[in-house]
């Protein structure tokens, strides 16, 4: 089962060994969303546009099938819109009048898995949290599931034929291989079949230096995207800097950053006891490991800083994942639990010596207060990264360490904001960066005319608070000093098509009740 699988020795060797049985395919679409429309108008709304332009509005947006033709200024805030400003529309035409309300281009999760951390997480659960957080695309990292599953669920997207998200389908290093890849033709001849299956790119986690490099190179050839979790097995030989010269595309998570800034030694300073198949252990030493990396400003971590910048590469930090590190407590008690999480995720968040990333055993206030002092020097880079030209996207790797799908991407914006980004620079990793990422900036990532339509629709300003994102909205007190909360995102435009996010979210929590109907004790699962 993938919860055992992270805790080999490789999961290249893994991954080709350990056979899984695929959850429920995503059913038909049916009745759900409506269009798209041979010409659609959107009426006055407010634009945040993803290009780091402010927002402006009203505007009326037109959109021709599932392309943006034309974003027009049709007034002033506070005044009545003048009607001769308006594009007109025909007889056929859909029109929406949002006046009000907010449109940002739809979102990117760049390290969004369908499923392969709890068995049997339907693949519509999942893929409708996504759509009804405004997630219109996700890089799929690793296809845990089968790249076969993975790639029919790309295809059914690319038709519209199911309710999800784009899908941009990657395979894990060594998926498949009858074993372990130790030579560099290997490596090639991998890359090679795993492109004529149809992978968009490969996951690393690590290999020796001679395969990584045969590997990247071979990648860049065929055209595939590359992503790599340095894992801690493979670190000291091949670095974030290291494989960026090798030609890597973009770095998961934060592991070899640090390492790549070491000054006074090459090796993490482990305990003697230390054993990586210890998840506690894993986690525990992770969180001391940027103390151990040059300081902010140093002449190490500028060099390392432009370094990265200049070979264009890319960090997806997925902040969000490990944010039970630092408060367990808050991620236990998260309000979306109640209606959203599935019995067998919680069964899997569950301490437990078996699943990765189900680490508590023991974990202490000490082991919280190393991990906030982790975050403030991995957001400081992050932060000075982006303010120096890098590129810096978004990523939830929902599925693990009590992260729901949807609802942990929100919270990585949140995260990004309280590392020094901006709000309109938060919506730009959050867009186009992963759209530029992705090689799609043409397509998707900005509301522009030319690209295709993927939109969100807001009730609620989140450049003021990007709380109003969440699927169970923003708590606040209403004009009758009762508490309440806002509804959160509106709709989702995908392709053209118009979902109605509060349905999705209905679907999921209906899934949700059945699961633990279903499931003995699941009542209890919370």
């Amino acid at each position: 089962m993938i919860r055992q699988l992270l805790t080999t020795l490789t999961l290249s060797i893994a991954l080709s060994t350990v056979a899984l049985a695929a959850p429920p395919k995503a059913p038909a679409r049916g009745e759900q969303g409506d269009g798209p429309y041979s010409r659609l108008i959107l009426r006055g709304v407010t634009l945040i546009n993803g290009e780091g332009a402010p927002a402006q509005g009203p505007v009326d947006i037109v959109i021709e099938n599932d392309r943006i033709v034309n974003v027009v200024s049709v007034g002033n805030p506070g005044v009545p819109i003048k009607p001769e400003k308006r594009p007109v529309a025909g007889a056929n035409d859909r029109e929406l009048n949002l006046e009000g309300k907010y449109v940002l281009p739809g979102f990117i999760d760049m390290h969004g898995h369908i499923g392969g951390s709890a068995e049997g997480i339907p693949a519509e659960y999942v893929l409708k949290l996504w759509l009804a957080h405004g997630i219109t695309t996700v890089r799929e990292p690793g296809s845990f599931n089968g790249l076969d599953w993975t790639k029919w669920h790309e295809q059914q997207a690319a038709k519209n034929a199911i309710v999800s998200p784009r899908i941009v389908p990657y395979a894990g290093f060594g998926m498949g291989s009858e074993q372990p890849i130790f030579g560099a033709k290997q490596a090639r001849d991998w890359v090679k079949g795993i492109k004529k299956q149809g992978a968009s790119g490969i996951k690393f986690f690590g290999a020796t230096p001679k395969v990584m490099a045969a590997a990247l190179d071979e990648a860049n050839k065929q055209g595939l995207g590359t992503m790599m979790h340095h894992a801690q097995l493979n670190v000291v030989g091949t670095n974030v800097v290291d494989s960026a010269r090798l030609g890597l595309g973009s770095m998961e998570h934060w592991y070899g950053l640090p390492e790549a800034l070491f000054t006074g030694q090459r090796i993490q300073n482990y305990p003697a006891n230390y054993n990586y198949n210890n998840e506690q252990d894993r986690f525990r030493e992770a969180g001391k490991l940027w103390a151990q990396a040059a300081q902010p400003g140093s002449e190490k971590w500028n060099q390392v800083r432009d370094e990265l910048i200049k070979l264009d590469f890319t960090i997806n930090p997925t902040l969000t994942i490990y944010e039970a590190s630092r408060d367990l407590m808050r991620e236990r008690q998260a309000i979306w639990h109640e209606e959203y999480t599935l019995p067998q995720l919680w069964d899997f968040f569950t301490p437990s010596r078996y699943a990765h990333g189900s680490y508590w055993f023991d974990w202490t206030t000490d082991e919280e207060v190393a991990w906030r002092k982790n975050y403030q020097l991995w957001m400081a880079f992050l932060n000075d990264f982006k303010n120096h030209g890098g590129r810096v996207t978004t990523g939830s790797d929902a599925g693990y360490i009590y992260k729901i799908y949807g609802f942990g991407y929100i919270r990585e914006l949140e995260l990004l904001r309280e590392a020094g980004f901006n709000a309109l620079e938060v919506i730009q990793a959050a867009t186009l960066n992963g759209a530029e990422a992705l090689g799609l900036e043409d397509e998707i990532g900005s509301v522009v005319p030319g690209k295709k339509a993927d939109l969100i629709v807001v009730d609620e300003n989140p450049l003021a608070n990007f709380k109003v994102l969440y699927g169970t909205g923003h708590y606040k007190l209403d004009e009758n000093n009762q508490p309440m909360r806002t509804k959160g995102i509106r709709y989702t435009i995908k392709d053209g098509i118009v979902y109605d996010a509060q349905q999705l979210l209905a679907d999921v929590r209906r899934l949700v009740d059945v699961a633990r109907r279903s499931t003995p004790g699941g009542a209890q699962h919370r």
